[in-house]
């Protein structure tokens, strides 16, 4: 929940708080059940998890929790339906196009 200040309740947690959620990010997402959906967010996860602000981090655990087949066509189209439609999507699409270039 964000507060009069703009930070979210996530951004309160101490860094060891975030490096375990970053943690469990990479493991989630070199596990879902569909290896192209592996390759796609564990790629990303692990070249990117570090640098994420805890905004993307809840936005990436969102991310997780979504159907493998649903996601991946997503990916795919290059956008995403309301909640996933956010700026941590865009950055994975576009680590992914930059990657295939």
């Amino acid at each position: 929940m964000t507060g009069e200040s703009g930070a979210s309740a996530a951004d309160s947690l101490p860094s060891n708080g975030l490096d375990l959620i970053r943690r469990r990010i990479r493991v989630r997402a070199w596990r879902r059940g569909m290896r192209e959906m592996d390759l796609i967010l564990g790629g990303f996860a692990d070249a990117r998890v570090g640098s994420l602000n805890a905004a993307e981090l809840a936005d990436f655990e969102a991310l997780l929790d979504a159907d493998d087949d649903k996601a991946f066509a997503w990916f795919c189209a290059g956008s995403a339906p309301a909640p996933f439609d956010t700026p941590l999507f865009e950055k994975i699409a576009a680590f992914h196009e930059e990657a295939s270039r």
